[in-house]
């Protein structure tokens, strides 16, 4: 999961970077496209990969969701942030499936229509021309923040990195990572609204 979940973060990264050229124009962000095209069976590998690793992720996420409830059938009777318990740990299931379902409609929206007769740029722009999708797409980001921050320190925590000298800045970076991801790509949608 940790392994994965680091992967998504980087993936994340790239693909925030490769959605800035639409502060380029039309030409800078289609040609960002066409290269990514170009790259013809490397891309579908690639996809798979992602497929994958998203697969490992979400199994592996649902394992250990059936495990902690199963190792404690009985609810609290008050939750507390006791133990280092945080907002984005407690929704880290819900914030996953949020985000699952965000990827099925963001893959449908951009990726698997047909662009014979437009191009990416326009489509964007049209998405983003509509509050309701500048809302959707920007409130949304605020759950992947949430999810990235905790996954993030986890993943560190998971993989052995769990020392009183680090945590302290690995805990910071969570926090720096999930704040870069929620305004990178919430603040996208409203830019482009306004700009084009």
């Amino acid at each position: 999961m940790a392994l994965t979940g680091l992967a998504f973060i980087g993936f994340l990264t790239a693909h925030l970077a490769g959605n800035f050229a639409i502060y380029g124009g039309k030409a800078a962000f289609n040609g960002y496209a066409e290269k990514l095209q170009s790259l013809g069976p490397l891309l579908y590998f690639f996809r798979a990969g992602l497929i994958v690793f998203a697969l490992v992720h979400i199994t592996t996420g649902l394992v250990l969701f059936l495990r902690n409830r199963n190792a404690r059938p009985v609810s609290y009777a008050a939750y507390a942030s006791a133990g280092g318990r945080t907002l984005s740990s407690r929704t880290m299931p819900y914030t996953g499936l949020i985000i699952l379902a965000f990827v099925v409609f963001h893959l449908f929206h951009f990726t698997f229509v047909d662009k014979t007769a437009t191009t990416i740029f326009d489509l964007v722009t049209a998405a983003f021309n509509r509050p309701e999708m500048v809302a959707l797409y920007s409130v949304l980001m605020v759950v992947v923040a949430l999810h990235v921050r905790h996954g993030f320190w986890s993943a560190f925590q998971t993989i052995g990195a769990n020392h009183p000298k680090y945590m302290p800045t690995v805990s910071k970076l969570s926090i720096a990572a999930g704040l870069a991801i929620a305004a990178g790509f919430g603040l996208l949608p409203i830019v482009v609204s306004l700009i084009y």
